[in-house]
């Protein structure tokens, strides 16, 4: 039972071995736990249209939710600033889970302090945990600028972050003209997108005097803003575009840096990001590109009102169709021509989908994930002829909802799409029964869900194919792009090769399934 330091092994297999099976049917049986009959009972009645029927009756529980709460994307904004400590007002525990969700997926350490919020903090209110804090962030960590948000505690007793900050600098625990900006992020609504939009207009009207009018295109450039985006190459994608077509960018909160560092022997709590002058510049640009509009309500104001910009609209790069109307709209704005190195690579992706086209034709999809996102890879599966038949937005709105519904009308291949919002991931399971797909795509947590079909029989499972945030149990995903012409390739491949594996696997058995487990595809 024991380990040796000769023969290590994880878990799986050692859980296996007599000794821990033994384990498992001692505590089965001291906690009187049913057997495995019965189990199996309840399990199948969990797969029928009767019970998820009654799934879909649930009002006041939400199970597995498909959405993370709104400090985490306001930490997310926070890093995307030079030199920028976010600051959680509220308890250790919450800014721990921040820090560890983000350790999961980035597999890089996350700089967040919090002032942590006791029980007396609870009862008095959390002023002189916010004096305490922001002056030892600041005297241990030297940032040039600290972002506050909150938790669930901090909003339930009614704390006023701009009083509590005000007292911070008066009363001496910070300098006077160290930028602090904050948002108000309860945890209890909204979500991390929600969060992000939140901490992004606090960092614009911290850094910017509204006395002060923005004066549009005196600067030859574009601002870009991605809202919550955990794929570091989708920034590099932007940059690159941008770079192409001889267009000044700049990209208004970006982590790309700070969340993939190198492993040189030095360790760096700040790297890269967009610097405080940028952002006081940043009203003076032609134009700024919300390419996430669906969770940027926000954001589209201070655009609009502060800097006195349109912010033309446009649509989350993802796909071929929403990339050329991306880069005509950048086109249109500076007047560069966009560069035959972009049509090229716009050639190449357009191969790709010939070349792929007569595996995902009337392939069926369901879909789970951030609004943006599910409008994104919706249109995108249907520019590849592939059918979505469930689209599912915990996070998503009425307004976004109708816009999806239009989206699958349009299209041939969007008819038998239903669409969900408010819906957590024990929903979308009974879905996965109920209307079987042959695919899903979403985060990691789908795993479960995928193990569950397989659990009713092989004809049952869907595969589960990770896109989307986060991504705990792969490695390396996040580095990759899903904009632009590179980052649709990136989903086509591996789309693609999601369906021949699975092809593979269905027609693997000798002499019985392999007439068709060819070598070329």
């Amino acid at each position: 039972m024991s380990q040796s330091a000769d023969n290590i092994q994880p878990c799986y297999p050692l859980f296996e071995q007599d000794e821990y099976q033994d384990l498992f049917r001692s505590k089965r049986a001291l906690e009187e736990g049913h057997d495995q009959k019965r189990v199996q009972e309840v399990f199948e009645w969990t797969t029928t249209q009767e019970y998820q029927d009654l799934n879909f009756k649930r009002e006041a529980l939400t199970v597995d939710p498909a959405k993370a709460c709104q400090p985490l994307g306001a930490v997310l904004c926070s890093l995307g600033f030079s030199n920028t400590l976010p600051y959680v007002h509220g308890s250790q525990g919450c800014v721990a889970y921040f820090r560890t969700y983000f350790s999961r997926h980035f597999k890089e350490p996350i700089a967040c302090v919090s002032d942590s919020m006791t029980e007396d903090a609870a009862v008095f209110g959390g002023n002189n945990n916010m004096n305490s804090g922001l002056e030892n962030a600041a005297a241990l960590y030297k940032p040039e600028m600290i972002a506050v948000s909150t938790t669930c505690m901090a909003e339930v007793i009614g704390d006023d972050l701009h009083a509590f900050i005000g007292n911070a600098k008066k009363d001496g625990h910070v300098p006077e003209d160290m930028p602090i900006p904050f948002a108000h992020t309860p945890s209890f609504i909204g979500s991390h997108v929600t969060g992000w939009d939140n901490m992004f207009e606090g960092v614009a009207k911290t850094l910017n005097d509204p006395n002060k009018p923005a004066a549009p295109g005196t600067r030859q450039k574009l601002n870009v803003v991605t809202g919550f985006e955990t794929y570091l190459g989708n920034y590099r994608v932007i940059k690159r575009m941008m770079a192409q077509m001889g267009v000044a960018c700049s990209i208004l909160s970006d982590p790309s840096e700070v969340l993939d560092t190198p492993a040189d022997g030095h360790y760096r709590m700040y790297a890269g990001g967009t610097s405080q002058q940028e952002m006081r510049e940043a009203g003076d640009a032609i134009d700024t590109l919300l390419l996430q509009p669906w969770h940027l309500t926000k954001t589209k104001k201070v655009v609009q009102e502060l800097w006195n910009q349109p912010a033309t609209d446009v649509a989350v790069p993802i796909g071929l169709d929403a990339t050329d109307k991306l880069l005509m709209t950048i086109s249109s704005l500076t007047g560069k021509p966009i560069a035959d190195s972009l049509t090229q690579e716009r050639g190449r992706l357009v191969d790709m989908m010939i070349d792929s086209h007569t595996w995902l034709h009337g392939k069926r999809f369901a879909l789970y994930g951030d609004p943006d996102f599910l409008m994104g890879m919706t249109q995108f599966l249907m520019e590849l002829g592939c059918e979505p038949t469930t689209v599912l937005c915990h996070n998503g709105n009425k307004r976004w909802m109708k816009a999806m519904k239009k989206i699958l009308a349009d299209s041939p291949y969007g008819q038998e799409a239903e669409v969900y919002i408010n819906c957590d991931l024990w929903h979308f399971r009974s879905l996965m029964f109920t209307n079987k797909p042959d695919f899903m795509i979403g985060n990691s947590y789908g795993k479960f869900i995928q193990r569950d079909t397989l659990a009713k029989g092989e004809q049952f499972e869907v595969p589960l194919i990770r896109l989307g945030f986060p991504i705990f149990d792969r490695h390396h995903l996040h580095r990759q792009a899903t904009w632009g012409y590179e980052g649709a390739m990136t989903i086509l491949t591996t789309l693609v090769n999601a369906v021949l594996e699975k092809l593979d696997r269905d027609t693997m058995k000798l002499g019985k399934t392999d007439y068709n487990f060819d070598l070329i595809r």
